[in-house]
């Protein structure tokens, strides 16, 4: 059995951090272990731009997953548009906007939510990349934002990277996702170095290093949105089911509107 104890305060957080089977430890080696436990560090959160939350919506998992029923997830995944089953879930009160909120505060709002699927028939990949756009109700001309796509019949633009800085992604987890069953990955740190060019991510990711996001069904990880992502096609027929939802603070600039779930 696994001993939990509690040690030193973290200089970061002014907590104490939870640890296993450890000595006494310096202040810098418990500040790295602030985000990998569910005693949140707003700080380390700055700086690794990741925390899992361990259970977050396990007591919920059955709600949300009748919430979901009906949503279509091809590959690669369906964006999620007016739902009002999931708004209780997604609010800054709820078990999921709630996680978002530790970083936005109560003004925290869902702007874009994706249904990912995986299933042995419905696989695939995805290499290093930030998620560099956001959903907006309609186009319009704006400095500083472009250029423009659609995606789910929905208009999509490239904001500052500022304004991508200062949001934040929330997975959910419906299923387990050990390290065969295409967990995320993500490099810790990332976030802080703006928008990265496609001929510099493999240096980033050399420097950054790699953490996989492993998780339990109810679990929730919570990320910078603009952190280096990628995952890998699953090894096995298990199926993964996450339920991805940006989120922000702000108002956008020049009469553009999110679309919002």
């Amino acid at each position: 059995m696994v001993r939990r104890t509690k040690l030193l305060n973290c200089e970061i957080c002014d907590k104490y951090c939870v640890l296993c089977n450890s000595a006494v430890l310096t202040p810098a080696v418990l500040t790295d272990h602030c985000w990998a436990v569910n005693e949140f560090c707003a700080a380390a959160f700055a700086r690794n731009g990741a925390h899992h939350f361990r259970g977050a919506v396990t007591l919920q998992i059955e709600e949300l997953e009748a919430a979901l029923i009906g949503l279509p997830a091809p590959r690669g995944g369906a964006r999620i548009f007016g739902t009002p089953q999931l708004r209780p879930f997604l609010a800054s009160d709820g078990c999921i906007g709630s996680v978002a909120a530790k970083v936005l505060g109560v003004q925290a709002r869902p702007v874009r939510a994706i249904l990912f699927d995986k299933t042995g028939a419905n696989n695939w990949s995805l290499a290093w990349h930030q998620d560099r756009t956001i959903c907006v109700r309609e186009w319009r001309e704006v400095e500083g934002f472009g250029p423009w796509t659609t995606k789910g019949q929905a208009p999509h633009v490239a904001p500052p990277a500022a304004l991508l800085a200062r949001m934040v992604t929330v997975r959910v987890h419906l299923d387990d996702v050990p390290e065969d069953n295409a967990p995320l990955l993500i490099a810790p740190g990332s976030h802080l170095l703006g928008r990265i060019p496609e001929s510099e991510i493999e240096d980033v990711i050399e420097r950054c290093g790699t953490q996989a996001c492993l998780a339990e069904a109810g679990d929730v990880w919570l990320y910078s949105t603009l952190i280096l992502h990628a995952s890998k096609a699953a090894l096995r027929g298990m199926r993964r089911r996450v339920l991805q939802v940006d989120y922000s603070a702000e108002t956008l600039p020049g009469g553009l509107e999110w679309y919002g779930v």
